[in-house]
């Protein structure tokens, strides 16, 4: 975070105290040249063109069931839990009302009194509408009146540049390209009057306005996923109605910025900026959406955005658990899918990675199944002759030293360490977390996330090195804990390295941290991992530890580990460390957590060393 990032947030706070920011953000725009619907509909500008495709009967029952509670004005939050939904300002866990009528610049969105203002965002993404829309496609009854009474609805109760669903640039953005898919779905549906399309273009080009005004903020001051989705609004708006007086400016923009942050969000060795799991397949979406669209319409993005989509694939390919397609639970997870488009479970990576590798001509890693719908809706088909018959992911052990992951793969098995130096903004003191996936199952594994906007101690909880597979001196996180999202005293000294020595895979990560100690405190691990075998050795070094701090080596088991797995582990002078079992927290889906098991084997001196094995060895 440099000069040029705390002068452009110094200027921008004063301009939204000023009130400065109401002025550049008015309550209306006027949109002084349009296209009639029959205009609109005989366009040669090319969308996606979903192909046909059976689907299982118990998935469309599944899916029926989500639409009839969808008509009942319940809305699924975050993959995991179905809530009533009376109106779009009404935070449905805390009963606040955001102010409808106030300017967004005005409405706070960290307030304890409010709660997480997800929950008011989250139905006003419209990612809701998929349910409807393959309902339809593959029931062939219509739900095109329900998609646009909900449009409507949402235009007549969010005035322009007013109230919570105008704050955020991301949210507007993503809302717009669920429209998007809409209208060119709904596109010859009698549902679609002229009345009802010119209400809606209105609508995307006033919240086009808000975002292409804002997105300076969003490339200087986020540089993440929100950049990256607002881009694709940009160039998808831009492209596909190029009536606006400002399209060909947006996609020309929207083009080029997304370009330029794929180049630098993506690193060398594939891993991303945010160290997420969950927002690196939210980039992975964004990428199938834009490559595939500018193909359609003759506007190829460059080829380093294509490079850098191969690295990005085979990267989450390299740490996905084969069996499940999940990937372990690191980093922020907000549980953000954009575009739900099959019936796999929300942690289920294979969707996206299915369809952004068939895009780029990459093998086929997972053979036939459900995750192939995806690819489907967005028009991409692989030639029968490249499916595999059975899902394989090959064995083997790398590294990615630009993002910090090292990584063992072989027998079903994903083993994970965690070792990472930051140039870029920290969300999570998870250095030298050591997950492990057997057969389908995140054996030892990470504590997730929970909720941006929680108390205190919960967020500590899950963003600090206590709920990760790591040491910790004590209480004491790696690197401080700020205020939201920040940390100070980030680690900046870190490195590993991945290789097999004779029967054993070994994974190695050492980094340098706690260094608002008085003296800063090296931690090294070594993982050796039987080649084969369900057996592990983690050995831990610790250099420069106070004298007065007690080591805690923490660990998060499954709720089936114990009747599988055991773990021991000595101490320096090779006496048995008797482990503590605490209670501990788990948070697979945003909003949510459940109490577990939470195992900690304190110890002095310098060294431990760990054995895991299955009970059968």
């Amino acid at each position: 975070m440099g000069f040029s990032y705390v002068a452009f947030r110094t200027i921008y706070e004063i301009c939204r105290k000023l009130k400065i920011l109401r002025w550049r953000f008015p309550d209306q725009y006027v949109l002084e040249s349009s296209i009639s619907l029959v205009d609109w509909r005989r366009s040669n500008v090319r969308f996606f063109v979903p192909v046909k495709a059976e689907m299982p009967h118990t998935h469309h029952r599944i899916l029926k069931e989500r639409v009839n509670r969808i008509a009942q004005g319940k809305q699924l939050f975050f993959s995991n839990e179905w809530i009533r939904v009376d109106d779009w300002h009404t935070n449905p866990k805390t009963r606040f009302r955001y102010p409808k009528n106030q300017h967004w610049t005005g409405i706070a969105t960290l307030s304890p009194a409010a709660g997480d203002i997800k929950y008011v965002w989250e139905k006003a993404r419209f990612s809701f509408l998929y349910d409807l829309i393959r309902f339809d496609f593959y029931s062939a009854v219509s739900q095109s009146d329900q998609v646009f009474s909900c449009m409507e609805d949402w235009i007549d109760h969010n005035p322009v540049n007013r109230g919570p669903h105008w704050v955020c640039s991301q949210e507007i953005s993503l809302r717009v390209l669920n429209w998007i898919f809409a209208l060119h779905y709904y596109q010859h549906s009698p549902a679609l009057t002229p009345a009802i399309f010119s209400k809606i273009i209105s609508s995307i080009y006033a919240q086009m306005r808000r975002v292409s005004t804002h997105f300076k903020y969003s490339r200087v001051i986020l540089h993440n996923n929100h950049t990256l989705t607002e881009a694709v609004a940009l160039y998808s708006v831009g492209l596909l109605f190029p009536f606006f007086p400002e399209s060909n400016t947006w996609r020309r923009q929207g083009k080029r910025e997304f370009e330029a942050e794929i180049a630098s969000q993506i690193f060398e060795d594939g891993t991303y900026i945010q160290f997420s799991m969950n927002y690196h397949r939210v980039a992975v979406q964004l990428l199938t959406w834009a490559l595939h669209l500018g193909e359609l319409n003759s506007d190829r993005f460059n080829n380093e955005t294509y490079r850098k989509a191969r690295k990005t694939v085979a990267f989450l390919q390299m740490c996905q658990d084969e069996k499940s397609g999940q990937l372990a639970n690191l980093g922020n997870n907000d549980g953000a899918l954009f575009f739900p488009l099959t019936e796999c479970h929300f942690r289920d990576f294979r969707p996206q990675l299915h369809a952004l590798a068939a895009l780029l001509n990459m093998p086929d890693q997972y053979g036939s199944g459900s995750w192939d719908e995806e690819a489907h809706w967005f028009g991409i088909v692989r030639p029968k002759a490249e499916h595999k018959s059975s899902s394989v992911i090959s064995p083997g052990v790398k590294d990615f030293k630009v993002g910090g992951y090292y990584v063992v793969r072989d027998d079903q098995t994903v083993t994970l360490l965690r070792c990472a130096a930051y140039r870029n903004r920290p969300f999570q003191a998870d250095n030298l977390h050591l997950d492990i996936w057997v057969g389908g199952r995140n054996i030892l594994r990470d504590a997730g996330s929970y909720s941006y906007n929680t108390e205190a101690n919960w967020a500590g909880y899950f963003a600090g090195s206590a709920s990760h597979n790591t040491v910790t001196l004590g209480e004491c996180d790696q690197m401080q804990k700020g205020p939201g999202f920040t940390w100070s005293h980030w680690v900046r000294d870190a490195n590993g390295s991945a290789f097999c020595c004779d029967e054993e895979a070994v994974l190695e990560g050492q980094f340098t941290g706690f260094t608002f100690l008085e003296k800063p405190v090296i931690h090294r691990r070594r993982v050796s991992k039987a080649i084969g075998r369900l057996h592990w050795i983690v050995e831990d070094w610790l250099e420069n530890v106070p004298d007065n701090r007690v080591l805690k080596q923490h660990w998060h088991p499954d709720n089936t580990f114990f009747e599988n797995y055991r773990i021991t582990a000595i101490d320096h002078e090779s006496k048995c460390i008797v482990p503590e079992k605490l209670p501990g927290y788990f948070s697979e889906y945003y909003g949510s957590k459940t109490e577990c098991i939470a195992l900690v084997f304190p110890f002095s001196g310098s060294y431990i060393r760990t054995e895991i094995s299955h009970i059968s060895l």
